[in-house]
Order: structure tokens, then C-alpha cells, then sequence
């Protein structure tokens, strides 16, 4: 390598031909092989190497998960940043072909730094780079993170829906079986008991009450089922425990079939109560296949919603129906046992805004709140406006944040969760949304049984246009 060569690298550009000749006359040539390991992660950063042939894998072990996060060619420098901050290394670096390398060690580097102006000028640019770099893959970890919550979420909330729309047209698809038979065997003996006037009626009295099933408080429903299947039982009428509660939901009460019973023969009144009872039922299963469906269809337009798939990423946007989808989205989590009471504002006018980006904060938001409570407690959404100023506050009734730590919950990388569990850049990077983003201001409030994060955002994004 030459001096040439060093200054293709950004770290090195701004040196003069005396420091670069400098730095390589104290470097050291450090060769490898391929699969070789160039440096480690926890290993002191002692010294940084500028890359002068092959290739190297930079990999990140998070948890249990190895992560590739980037390569290194020919010109590039690895272990720079550790070297600076005198950190540990926060990534293993690996040759992936037979490659050669210059190891320029701390005290060279240093030597460099303190002897010439230019040289701390020129790594102050290339620290500032890499930083802004770092940001950006940062929030794009998170939304990844973010998104793996919420899609094992969904996939839970998917699937229940699904299955019970699966069973149900299941046993639909038998309970009609069922039932045409028994309208066969209705006609044919309605016919041959000379009934036919009173099968049309039947039928017509029947299928208003399919339309309009009735709406029952529990514990009165439980007392009326209870007492229609012992009719029912009474009257020799198989699987009673079966029918009893859809035809209750349909409105056949005992006084009803009591009179059903005196108008017709003892074989129609039997086939009639079968084909009652199997039609509620039907009309049941029915209902439950379409509300399961509906759920399914709320869920996927909620993440159509949340997404903003296929829009401009700056929208006029309602954070109401921002705040709506992402509770629908994050249902699994709140049905444990949280409570969300509602305090919007009727008026609350639209607001300029990267809606996706927006949908990130009040995820990561009503998520902490959710697990500062265990998944028990009340969260309160409230909105209104001031002047040209939108605000949305949430607030939950959790144990509250210590004293001692709020003026660090936003900063990158803190979190009180356990190991593994957080990665302490969900508030950090909402507060950058809001600030930066959207020139709003993201506030905290919080005391035993009360924290509150109040998000306050203009009507227009100044300078975006």
C-alpha cells in the first residue's frame, strides 16, 4: 500500500502526504486467511486497521441471533470508532478471502492527533459521518425490531379469527346439510297431514326471526337457556343442550313451542323443533363466520392503515385514525388486561405529517406503557388542539418512572428492561420522530401511579415544502 492507496479512505483524506507517510511507517502489516478472525466482539478497541486487500465481514452477535451488518473492501478502516472511545469492540470482524491489512495501534494514532490540527479535523469529519451512518441503521433496526413484534402480533391475532371462521364453516357447512334434509322431510309430511297452509306460515314466522336475532344481557340469557333446554329435554328433543341457546338468541321461548305443540301433530311438531333448533343454529354459525371475517378484514386495513403502503410519505393526516389502527394492531397485547379510555377531540384538525413515522411513536409509546404495568392497568389517549398545535397525551397508572432516571429516558440505548428484552432506542428514536421529523416536542411527566407522554405537534411541517 502507499500513501495514495491510505488517502483513498474518508478517515485519511484530509492528511497531508507527511502524516499519512507517518501513519505507515508506525503501522503494522497484519496478514490473514480466510475465516480468520480480525478482531472480536468485547474486545478491548485498542487499535484500528486500515483494509489493503480481500474482504471482510463486519458480524454482530445480539442475543442468540448472529447478524451480518456489513463488509469491508480494500481502502476501508475497521475498529476505528472503539479505538477512539477506548470502548470494547461492538462487532466481530472476519476475512472472508486471504487478505492483508495495516494495524495502526492507539498510541500511533494518538500521537497523530495530538501532533497535527488537520489530522483531528479530518477524523472529527469522518467520526461525524459515521455517526449520522449509525443513526440511520439504528432506526432502521428498531422499525425491524418493531415490525417483528408487531407481525408475531398479528400472526397471533390472525390466527384465532381465522381458525374460528375455519371451524365454523365447518360445522355450517353439516348443520345445513342437516337442515335442507329436514326441510324435506317437513314438506313431505305437512303435505300428508294436510299442514301445507301452516308449513308456509311456519316458514315465514321462521325466517323473520333468522333475521333478527335478539340482543340479551348474559345472566338473562343463561336463566331462559336453562329453561328451554329442559323443555326441550322434557319433550323428547335430541341434543336439547345444543339447541336451546341459539334458539333462545332467535327468540323461541317455551310459551312459543308450547303452542307449536297444540297446533300440530305429534311427527311435524318432533320435525319442526329439529328444523327450528337446526336453522338457529345454522344462522348462528353463520354470523359467527362473517364477524370472524369482518375481524380479519379490520386487521388487515388497520395495517394498511398503520403502514401507509403506497402513499407519499409526508400526508395530511388524522392521528386519531393513526392512534385507532395502532391499538387494533397491538390488540394481543392490551386483551390481557388494559383498559383504553378515550378523550378525543371532536374537532381535531388534520396535521402534516410522516404518517408511518408517526404510527412508530405511538407504538412504542402505549407499548412501554403496557409492559410499565405487567399488561394490567388504564391507558388514557387524550387529544386537543392549541393555537396551531396539535397534542396527543398518554397516560397510564403504572408504578411510574424513578426521579432519578427521567431526564435519561430518552437517550439512546437506555431502558429498565431486563437483558434482552429492550434495546433502549424506542423513546430515543420516537423523540427524534417528533423533534426532528415534525419540529414537535415529545414531553414526559410521570409520578408514582401517573406517567404521561405528551406528544405536541404543528399543523404544518415548516420548511418541507
Amino acid at each position: 500500500m502507499n500513501i495514495q492507496d491510505l488517502r483513498k479512505s474518508p478517515l485519511f483524506n484530509g492528511l497531508s502526504d507527511q502524516e499519512l507517510q507517518q501513519l505507515m511507517d508506525n503501522a503494522k502489516p497484519v496478514s490473514l486467511r480466510a475465516g480468520e478472525i480480525l478482531m472480536k466482539q468485547g474486545d478491548p478497541g485498542d487499535s484500528a486497521f486500515v483494509v489493503v486487500k480481500g474482504e471482510f465481514e463486519i458480524q454482530k452477535q445480539a442475543g442468540q441471533s448472529l447478524i451480518k451488518v456489513d463488509v469491508r473492501n480494500p481502502g476501508d478502516v475497521v475498529g476505528e470508532m472503539a479505538l477512539l472511545s477506548r470502548g470494547q469492540r461492538n462487532a466481530t470482524v472476519i476475512s472472508k478471502t486471504d487478505s492483508e491489512t495495516l494495524c495502526i495501534s492507539q498510541e500511533v494514532f494518538e500521537n497523530l492527533l495530538s501532533s497535527s490540527s488537520s489530522a483531528s479535523l479530518a477524523v472529527l469529519h469522518w467520526v461525524m459521518s459515521r455517526l449520522t451512518q449509525n443513526e440511520a441503521l439504528l432506526h432502521q433496526q428498531e422499525k425491524m425490531a418493531a415490525l417483528g413484534t408487531l407481525s408475531a402480533g398479528l400472526a397471533h391475532e390472525l390466527n384465532n379469527p381465522a381458525a374460528a371462521a375455519q371451524r365454523s364453516a365447518s360445522q355450517l357447512k353439516e348443520t345445513q346439510s342437516k337442515w335442507l334434509d329436514l326441510t324435506h322431510q317437513m314438506e313431505v309430511v305437512a303435505f300428508q297431514e294436510n299442514q301445507t297452509d301452516w308449513f308456509n306460515r311456519f316458514m315465514q314466522d321462521a325466517s323473520r326471526r333468522f333475521e333478527s336475532p335478539l340482543k340479551l344481557e348474559a345472566l338473562e340469557k343463561i336463566d331462559l337457556v336453562d329453561q328451554l333446554q329442559t323443555w326441550l329435554e322434557a319433550n323428547g328433543t335430541e341434543s336439547a343442550w345444543e339447541l336451546a341457546p341459539t334458539m333462545v338468541n332467535f327468540g323461541w321461548t317455551i310459551e312459543a313451542l308450547e303452542k307449536l305443540k297444540g297446533e300440530l301433530p305429534q311427527s311435524l311438531f318432533h320435525l319442526s323443533i329439529q328444523w327450528l333448533g337446526t336453522g338457529c343454529l345454522m344462522t348462528s354459525l353463520l354470523s359467527e363466520v362473517l364477524q370472524t371475517t369482518e375481524r380479519i378484514s379490520q386487521i388487515v386495513r388497520a395495517v394498511k392503515s398503520y403502514t401507509y403502503l403506497d402513499q407519499a410519505p409526508l400526508l395530511e393526516v388524522d392521528i386519531h385514525e393513526g392512534l385507532e389502527s395502532t391499538l387494533v394492531i397491538m390488540q394481543h397485547k392490551l386483551k390481557q388486561g388494559v383498559t383504553i379510555k378515550r378523550e378525543y377531540s371532536p374537532n381535531l384538525p388534520r396535521i402534516e405529517a410522516f404518517a408511518s413515522e408517526l404510527n412508530q411513536v405511538w407504538t412504542n409509546i402505549i407499548d412501554n406503557a403496557i409492559d410499565a404495568m405487567n399488561g394490567k392497568g388504564e391507558i388514557k389517549i387524550k387529544t386537543y388542539q392549541e393555537d396551531n398545535l396539535v397534542i396527543a397525551e398518554i397516560t397510564d397508572n403504572g408504578p411510574g418512572i424513578p426521579e432519578e432516571i427521567q431526564s435519561r429516558i430518552l437517550e439512546p440505548f437506555f431502558t429498565t428492561k431486563a437483558p434482552g428484552q429492550g434495546t433502549g432506542l424506542g423513546l430515543h428514536i420516537s423523540h427524534d420522530i417528533v423533534a426532528n421529523r415534525h419540529h414537535g416536542q415529545l414531553l414526559i411527566e410521570s409520578k408514582p401511579g401517573e406517567t404521561k407522554f405528551k406528544v405536541i405537534l404543528p399543523k404544518q411541517i415548516k420548511g418541507e415544502n
